[in-house]
């Protein structure tokens, strides 16, 4: 797929405005001074929220975008920030910061050593793991089941993973949460909990065994779709084997109850005796950490510290969800949104409710997009500025290896030479927000300086060679060249496995990751606690208030639910999808039709579809053929 982008015609290779004609060409320059014109004027007249951010899933998978879009933010500091993460990924980050003091502070399966794994709402032989970062996953589950362990998929539908699986519990959407609860209030009832290595550092037992207390499996078993025999086998088999891994992702995350099924789907690992254990959920030891990013300074997740202006939404880790995106482009008043930058980001097909951010879009003053075309969302731009393509600059994997089942790292350098009429993106960022602060007198190489130095700043007071290494010998041994290419070294450098500038000799540095072509392998995951919690009191709070509150909804739907005949639509991964980006690339768009309704047997009798027919779908937001 990569070589398709990199040589596909219809790619971005110079900056285009859009006209009255249709977009064309602009110098460069010409661009960034555009850019910086229109969001510095929106800016004045309304105040820095009246600009919009949003950052699409592509930019987890690129290190410039990553460490280069928090310049942005600074020269643009709008609570007004957006992300794909709503859309997948925030109820677990929430749930693993209030329970163990950090968004990426995430335990993972360590699927090699497990020998019971029980997979709720995830299809790894389709998405390659998703928030457990980890190839070959058909080779490792095969392994499991070889080695006589046993896989377990907890899913509304008969997905690749849960047809290769021992067993497929097939739970009614949304009752997943009730479904763990119940589990938890048999390991209470038939005196299974084992706390382990995580005894003496958790809080709130008691306060989890009376929440339990009310989810007796028959309870909740018309609810969730799952006779209470099998729940209390699920809960039994999960405390026998002698490891075991309790673990959910997507299809726990984008429903109504994500953050109550993110939470106790852990509470089955911690009760169980399987957090921080070999074969259970474990704390990766990443050698580039960015966890000093995303910590407030008194030490707790950034949550909840502000809420939107229109739908009340609370901030998760400085974004406000997308279900806040449309609405505060609408809604007129102090702080309505009037302007946006968007980098790799689709949202008018990846968002719920897509038509709607289309017409919201529309009434935007201006737009400006990084990204390699004009697709549904960047034609409303006034400006694209694309950068280059993946295989023509270097990278390192920031983001995922903070959930890898396994200790590696690895530098990826440049393919191909970059063509000479595009610039990276790390470079078109501090352009553009050097300008917007009032900096356009200074070098981007100047710029790029200080960046790197505040880098420094926030990596050292966290790093294991805090009272060794200072901040001016930290970049002076750097060197010169910009670029993210110094910000890798710099983390790598203060990093768990780094060398700290010579203070350990055969630590990592990138000159090191350089030479060793497939990476380093730094081993399985290792038992991290009581060092991997982050929270304020040192202990995992196992009932956090701004979870449990949120049981009397539960509650509700638990009575609410039988007899319920509505019909649930659920998205599914494809392997050869890349969310909402390069569907147009042959090698991923070939093959059999993808767009395609599954649905259960029963419902197809009750609404007379055939296979191989068509099938009409209306909901509040739009009809779908």
């Amino acid at each position: 797929g990569l070589v398709d982008l990199h040589d596909d015609p219809n790619r971005l290779r110079t900056p285009v405005r859009r006209t009255e004609r249709g977009f064309e060409p602009i110098g460069w320059d010409e661009a960034i001074a555009l850019a910086a014109r229109e969001l510095g004027r929106v800016r004045d007249a309304h105040g820095v929220d009246a600009v919009a951010l949003y950052r699409g899933n592509p930019t987890v998978h690129d290190a410039q975008s990553i460490l280069y879009w928090n310049v942005l933010q600074r020269a643009l500091p709008t609570k007004n920030q957006y992300s794909a993460g709503s859309l997948d990924t925030w109820p677990r980050f929430v749930q693993a910061g209030l329970m163990y003091g950090g968004f990426l502070n995430t335990p993972v399966p360590d699927v090699d050593r497990t020998h019971y794994f029980l997979m709720f709402g995830a299809n790894p032989l389709a998405s390659h793991g998703s928030l457990m970062t980890a190839p070959g996953m058909r080779k490792r589950l095969d392994a499991l089941r070889a080695r006589g362990g046993r896989l377990v998929v907890v899913d509304p539908r008969r997905t690749e993973t849960a047809d290769r699986a021992d067993e497929h519990v097939a739970v009614r959407p949304g009752g997943d949460a009730a479904l763990a609860l119940a589990m938890v209030h048999v390991l209470f009832d038939e005196g299974l909990v084992r706390l382990g290595r995580a005894a003496d550092h958790v809080r709130d037992l008691d306060a989890v065994r009376a929440i339990a207390a009310r989810y007796v499996p028959e309870r909740v078993s018309t609810a969730c779709g799952v006779d209470a025999d099998t729940i209390r086998r699920l809960a039994r088999e999960l405390a026998a084997a002698p490891s075991a891994v309790a673990y959910g992702r997507m299809g726990t995350c984008v429903q109504p109850f994500g953050t109550l099924a993110c939470w106790a789907i852990d509470l089955l690992d911690v009760l169980t005796g399987n957090l921080d254990r070999e074969g259970g959920v474990m704390f990766p030891n990443p050698a580039v950490n960015l966890g000093f990013a995303v910590r407030t300074k008194d030490g707790s997740p950034p949550y909840g510290r502000w809420k939107s202006r229109v739908g009340g939404h609370d901030e998760i880790q400085g974004e406000f969800p997308m279900a806040a995106f449309a609405e505060e482009i609408e809604t007129e008043g102090e702080g309505q949104v009037r302007a946006l930058a968007i980098i790799a980001g689709n949202p008018v097909v990846s968002a719920p409710n897509a038509e709607r951010i289309d017409r919201a879009l529309e009434r935007l003053e201006f737009m400006v997009a990084f990204d390699y075309y004009v697709n549904e969302t960047t034609r409303h731009a006034d400006l694209i500025l694309p950068p280059t393509p993946p295989l023509a600059h270097d990278t390192y994997d920031v983001a995922l290896l903070h959930f890898a089942v396994r200790d590696v790292a690895k530098w990826s350098p440049a393919a191909v030479e970059p063509e000479l009429s595009l610039r990276p993106a790390w470079r078109v960022l501090l352009d553009l927000s050097k300008q917007l602060m009032g900096l356009g007198q200074l070098t981007t190489e100047q710029v790029d300086a200080v960046v790197v130095r505040q880098f420094a700043e926030l990596a050292l007071p966290t790093s294991r060679f805090a009272n060794d290494v200072t901040v001016d010998e930290a970049v002076a041994a750097l060197g010169d060249e910009p670029g993210p290419r110094r910000a890798i070294d710099l983390l790598l450098r203060l990093g768990v496995w780094g060398d700290g500038f010579g203070r350990v000799p055969d630590g990592l540095t990138l000159a090191k990751l350089e030479v060793s072509e497939h990476g380093i392998d730094l081993g399985p995951l290792a038992p991290r606690l009581p060092d991997a919690i982050r929270t304020a009191t040192g202990t995992i709070p196992l009932a956090p208030e701004r979870i449990t509150a949120d049981l009397p909804r539960l509650d509700r739907w638990l009575d609410e639910a039988h007899g319920d005949d509505r019909v649930w639509l659920i998205g599914r991964r494809d392997v050869r999808s890349m969310n909402s980006w390069l569907h147009n690339l042959p090698s991923l768009a070939k093959g059999r039709p993808r767009c395609t309704l599954q649905v259960s047997p029963k419902d197809a009798e009750r609404f007379g579809l055939r296979d191989g027919g068509l099938a009409e779908l209306t909901a509040r937001v739009g009809r779908l053929v």
